[in-house]
């Protein structure tokens, strides 16, 4: 089956349209973090300045990654490209780690059950025969 022929299931069409937002909203955020680590470090001033503007420029490059990542699982998932499975699937187990470590950090439990809650329910989606055989995989 080529991907003309494969019909993209609805909810593939939501994960796609809602990565794209995503993805260019981190982008904007990554942006705007990475230009004002300056007024940040500036503001504070001396050796605590120039670490806070390190961390909010580290926060900001993470952030436009995640951006850019969205967008290309948005790109991919409303094209049904096969590689796109596989990064909507990374994506989702690295949010858990994100959300173990989290809790590691001293989070509590209860402020990271919602995007336990939707990883697990994207990985389950994405692992559903319909949603593979879109996606062309077995």
């Amino acid at each position: 089956m080529t991907p003309q022929t494969r019909i993209r299931p609805t909810g593939v069409t939501i994960l796609a349209v809602l990565s794209g937002i995503a993805g260019v909203l981190a982008l904007l955020v990554g942006l705007a973090a990475i230009g004002l680590a300056g007024v940040a470090a500036g503001t504070i001033g001396g050796q605590q300045g120039a670490a806070v503007g390190g961390l909010v420029v580290v926060g900001g490059l993470i952030a436009f990654v995640y951006g850019a990542l969205s967008l290309a699982f948005a790109y991919g998932a409303w094209t049904l490209k096969a590689w796109a499975w596989l990064l909507g699937m990374a994506a989702q187990v690295l949010s858990l780690v994100g959300s173990a470590l989290q809790v590691a950090g001293g989070a509590s439990v209860g402020s990271v059950v919602v995007s336990v809650l939707i990883a697990i329910g994207i990985l389950y989606y994405l692992n559903t025969a319909g949603v593979r055989t879109a996606f062309g995989r077995a």
